[in-house]
């Protein structure tokens, strides 16, 4: 049996950006056939609402483009650093974070930004966070994560396994 790649998403709260990200790819690995080569997780940077579903207006804005949101809010870890291949911050504070977590140069290595993936917005270099924003920022968040969890999933095939 061949080892999963272990690919976590990364955002503040662990409730809008990276819970999304986590069902985005999620669907296009299934799409692809690939599930079986895949461990998809996420986490936060702040873990004040651990335990918790995905914000309720994600879940909405998702549900409607037929993504079920059923992660439960969880705090990154060291642990995460070490037994995750990839992981992915929403934006550069999250990187950041991160990065200062990080025990050592390999782990550093494995934290990216989305934003290097996001192909068709050429004006966002990051997954902005929709928590004080409407319904706008909800749906702008599933359009950079769609296009760029394709592109995310394309690099990891080409690059890392």
């Amino acid at each position: 049996m061949e080892k999963k790649f272990r690919l976590l998403f990364v955002c503040l709260g662990n409730i809008c950006r990276s819970p999304a990200a986590e069902g985005v790819m999620q669907r296009i690995v299934a799409e692809r056939g690939l599930e079986h080569r895949f461990e998809i997780d996420s986490a936060g940077t702040y873990g004040g609402h651990a335990g918790d579903l995905p914000d309720r207006r994600m879940r909405v804005h998702a549900r409607r483009r037929g993504y079920d949101l059923t992660h439960r809010s969880r705090r990154v870890t060291g642990d995460d650093l070490e037994q995750f291949d990839l992981i992915v911050g929403m934006d550069s504070s999250n990187v950041y974070d991160l990065r200062s977590m990080a025990a050592t140069v390999e782990e550093t290595a494995k934290i990216v930004p989305m934003g290097r993936f996001i192909r068709r917005f050429p004006h966002y270099d990051y997954v902005p966070d929709p928590y004080y924003e409407g319904s706008e920022g909800f749906e702008l968040v599933l359009d950079l994560l769609e296009d760029s969890c394709e592109a995310l999933l394309d690099f990891i095939l080409a690059e890392k396994l």
